[in-house]
């Protein structure tokens, strides 16, 4: 398997200003909402929910508008009709981009992001992009802040049930199937292992390397104003990072 290519901006965001916090628990928001919506608002049998709301604490989002956002998405409080969009992309170099955003003016939302991507000479896909990439289960452990080398931490991760693991400096990449994800997290919290993230990402089949700076610069500026954008959950692409 190829590694990892997630842009996960929101976890780049912790060390700025507060001015960024109203966006970011906005964001969260969001996502707790259209998770409770499509599976329920009980954290311990809507696992997805569960880790959306696991990653808002980590930002400290207050418990208020964590539960208000659960019940905007069961229907007990009103709020606006929210959907889920995923965008095929593709940027500079030809790099393959997945955009999933969280909306609720689903035209509104492709067109901006179609204009976002155009100023960095990227265009929107009609199909094409979505084969390139697998649906799978990853959670990263930062081995700086658990008690473990990294030889038993890979260890861990095979007892649990991984299907890949990857390391990305001190960050510990563990894939697992879309099904087995929940399991793993739990096998490895009851062994006292600090989960950083766990998420159900899409991770390329195959990255392609982009040999140009200038290249590369112009996809982390269409990256970043991608991040930016109110209804951007998630960035992912087949550039090796």
């Amino acid at each position: 398997m190829s590694g990892h290519s997630h842009w996960a901006g929101i976890k780049y965001k912790k060390g700025l200003e507060d001015a960024k916090r109203a966006q970011i628990f906005s964001k969260f928001s969001r996502l707790i909402s259209i998770k409770a919506r499509e599976k329920g608002g009980d954290p311990e049998t809507n696992s997805e929910l569960k880790m959306a709301i696991e990653k808002a604490r980590r930002f400290n989002m207050p418990q208020e508008n964590i539960e208000r956002a659960i019940k905007k998405g069961t229907g007990e409080i009103e709020g606006g009709q929210l959907e889920s969009l995923l965008i095929e992309a593709f940027g500079p170099g030809k790099i393959a981009i997945l955009i999933e955003a969280i909306t609720d003016n689903k035209n509104r939302t492709i067109a901006e992001i179609r204009h976002i991507l155009e100023i960095y000479d990227g265009k929107i896909a009609s199909g094409g992009v979505l084969w390139m990439f697998e649906r799978k289960g990853v959670i990263e452990i930062n081995q700086q802040e658990v008690e473990k080398n990294k030889e038993e931490l890979e260890m861990l991760a095979i007892e649990a049930g991984a299907d890949d693991i990857k390391w990305q400096d001190s960050t510990l990449e563990i894939y697992t199937k879309l099904e087995d994800l929940n399991n793993v997290k739990n096998f490895l919290e009851e062994k006292g292992i600090k989960i950083e993230n766990a998420n159900l990402e899409f991770v390329p089949k195959e990255e392609i390397k982009i040999e140009d700076k200038s290249i590369k610069e112009k996809i982390e500026k269409l990256f970043e104003a991608l991040d930016e954008h109110d209804d951007v959950q998630n960035i992912y692409s087949n550039m090796q990072t």
